[in-house]
């Protein structure tokens, strides 16, 4: 039997998390897509909290823009609130998705504004 897609990335995003942990010096970063928005956290997974959290449901972003464009502006403004509280280094964590599209222009966009992968 074939799975869904949701099962499908479930198993992924299993997988990886098994492997993949954040703490305070070195946060992981989330990315969860939807049809319409994108948004990513940074969390401690050791404390389990969220550190810095921005979606393009955001002021600042929900222009008339391309879900592309969306994607380099999120990547962008978390990259420059993590430097505001000090994060330098994330573990990059793409939840299940491919890394193409959304999610690499993300992680892509972040790179370029300085957070280390």
């Amino acid at each position: 039997m074939a799975l869904s897609k949701q099962k499908r990335r479930f198993r992924i995003k299993k997988r990886i998390r098994k492997i993949i942990s954040g703490t305070k010096e070195k946060p992981r970063m989330s990315v969860f897509r939807s049809n319409r928005h994108i948004s990513v956290q940074l969390i401690d997974d050791i404390s389990g909290k969220t550190m810095v959290s921005i979606s393009s449901k955001n002021k600042e972003i929900t222009k008339k823009i391309t879900k592309a464009e969306q994607a380099k502006l999120v990547g962008k403004m978390i990259a420059e609130k993590a430097k505001n509280s000090g994060i330098e280094n994330v573990v990059f964590d793409r939840n299940g998705y491919l890394y193409h599209g959304r999610v690499k222009k993300i992680a892509e966009s972040a790179r370029e504004n300085g957070l280390k992968f």
